[in-house]
C-alpha cells in the first residue's frame, strides 16, 4: 500500500490514451497530480509519465487494467524501485565519483551507491572513507575478455539498476555492452556527436572551439553514440591551454552526470531507440 504512485507507459500512439488513461486510475481511486506525455510522431509511439496520490493495494491489478485499455504490447510499469542502486566503474580520475559519493553520503538523491569497480586502485583509499566497497580488478597482463568477464562477475554480485562510467577509460565489447543492456550510463567529454573517441580536448583545442561541452547518455555498441541523456556546456577563449579546458570540462563532466543520475533515479528517462524522451517537470 502506497500514498504515492508512478506509472510509466510507453505504447503505439492511438485517439483517447489519455482519457483511458486518466479513467483507468480513477476507477482505482487515484488522484492524478502531474501528468507528462510524448507522441514521437515519426515513429507513432506514445510516452507517458504519471504520478498520483491516494492509497494503492495492488500494482498488479493496476497494470493488467492499464493493458486492457492501451495498445498490443505496451509497456507499462508502477511504482518502479524509488531508490536506484548503482555500481560504479573507474579508472584514475577522481572527480566525477568524488561527486557521487558526497552525493550518496549526504542522501541529495534518489540512488545509493552499492560499490565501486576500477581497474586501477589509486581510488580505493577514498571510496573506503565512505564505507563503500571497492573492488579492484586489473586489466594488466590479461586478455579483454578475461578483464570484461571478472568485472562481470564483480558487478553480479550486486543489485543494481544502472552501471554509472564515471570515467571508466576502456572500450566495452558489444558482450559486455548486451550483458547490461540499457544499464550502462557513460559521461563523455565532449558535446556530442563532436569530437568522438579519445583525448576530445585536444581535439577541440586544435580546432579553435570556443565551447566545450560533456555529454551523459547510455552505452551501446557504437562508441559514444547511444542514446542521450544529459548535455551541458561552457564556453572557453582563446588563450585557453588543454590543461585549461581539461579543468573546466571536468566541472561540466560531474553537473552533466549528476543530473543525468538524478533523472534516472526519478524514473524520468524513456528510451525511444537512440533517442530519449526526457520529463525533466
Amino acid at each position: 500500500m502506497q500514498n504515492q504512485t508512478l506509472i510509466l507507459i510507453q505504447c503505439q500512439d492511438a485517439v483517447g490514451l489519455v482519457a483511458r488513461i486518466a479513467n483507468t486510475v480513477a476507477a482505482y481511486h487515484l488522484n492524478i497530480v502531474t501528468m507528462r506525455e510524448f507522441v514521437d510522431e515519426e515513429a507513432n509511439k506514445f510516452f507517458v509519465r504519471v504520478a498520483c496520490n491516494g492509497e494503492l493495494n495492488d500494482s498488479d491489478l493496476l497494470i493488467a487494467s492499464l493493458k486492457d485499455v492501451l495498445p498490443k504490447d505496451a509497456e507499462v510499469s508502477v511504482n518502479p524501485s524509488q531508490r536506484k542502486k548503482i555500481v560504479v566503474l573507474v579508472t584514475k580520475e577522481h572527480h566525477c565519483l568524488a561527486d557521487i559519493l558526497v552525493r550518496h553520503h549526504f542522501e541529495s538523491w534518489g540512488a545509493e551507491v552499492q560499490a565501486v569497480v576500477g581497474n586501477y586502485d589509486e581510488l580505493r583509499n577514498f571510496t573506503e572513507k565512505f564505507e563503500i566497497p571497492y573492488h579492484h580488478i586489473d586489466h594488466e597482463g590479461k586478455t579483454k575478455e578475461a578483464f570484461e568477464q571478472e568485472t562481470i562477475d564483480q558487478i553480479n554480485r550486486y543489485d543494481y539498476d544502472y552501471i554509472i562510467l564515471a570515467k571508466f577509460m576502456r572500450i566495452l565489447s558489444p558482450t559486455f555492452v548486451q550483458t547490461f543492456e540499457h544499464k550502462l550510463i557513460n559521461i563523455h567529454h565532449s558535446f556530442l556527436p563532436a569530437f568522438i573517441g579519445a583525448n576530445p580536448y585536444r581535439q577541440a583545442h586544435t580546432r579553435g572551439v570556443k565551447i566545450i561541452g560533456a555529454t551523459a547518455h547510455f552505452v551501446t555498441n557504437d562508441l559514444d553514440e547511444g542514446p542521450i541523456i544529459v548535455q551541458n556546456t561552457a564556453r572557453v577563449a582563446h588563450n585557453f591551454t588543454v590543461k585549461d579546458m581539461v579543468s573546466a570540462g571536468k566541472e561540466i563532466e560531474k553537473a552533466v552526470l549528476s543530473k543525468a543520475i538524478k533523472l534516472l533515479s526519478e524514473d524520468r528517462v524513456m528510451l525511444n531507440g537512440n533517442k530519449t524522451v526526457i520529463f525533466d517537470s
